[in-house]
């Protein structure tokens, strides 16, 4: 029983050597290489981090108060039969453009933009811009 425990005590002692002079040579003969490794891997994360942070876009937490009322607009403007792109060229008509920047500004040509007009004034039963603009702000579709 003596030699088992002798035996045991002797490559316990064998085994914290070797253990401690596997730490002596990390840590003394490759010490500079350790820290470069550590402040490598530090500015690693670092960098990783203010990447995420200054380049994700930030979420919005707050939902917008006007949103209720575009979707009444919107809604409106479905009972009409006012599709979503008359509806554009509508709110751009509000805006002040004339028909050539409304089309440019949509990338359709300018008998496109005549025709989605055209139609609006025929479902909002009126003949010019201010009426349509008049008649679409009293029905809800415009704000």
């Amino acid at each position: 029983m003596k030699s088992v425990l002798l035996y045991g005590a002797a490559l316990g002692l064998l085994l914290m050597s070797m253990q401690f002079f596997r730490y002596r040579l990390l840590v003394y003969d490759h010490s500079t290489e350790a820290f470069v490794g550590i402040i490598a891997l530090l500015f690693t994360l670092v960098g990783a981090w203010a990447g995420r942070k200054w380049l994700m876009p930030k979420k919005a937490t707050e939902v917008p108060q006007h949103k209720e009322v575009v979707l009444a607009g919107e809604e409106a403007a479905q009972k009409l039969g006012i599709t979503p792109r008359e509806l554009e060229v509508l709110q751009l008509i509000a805006q002040g453009l004339s028909n050539q920047e409304i089309a440019e500004r949509l990338f359709v040509s300018l008998n496109t933009v005549k025709t989605h007009a055209t139609n609006v004034f025929a479902k909002l039963d009126v003949q010019r811009r201010t009426q349509a603009i008049q008649r679409a702000k009293a029905l809800g579709i415009l704000t």
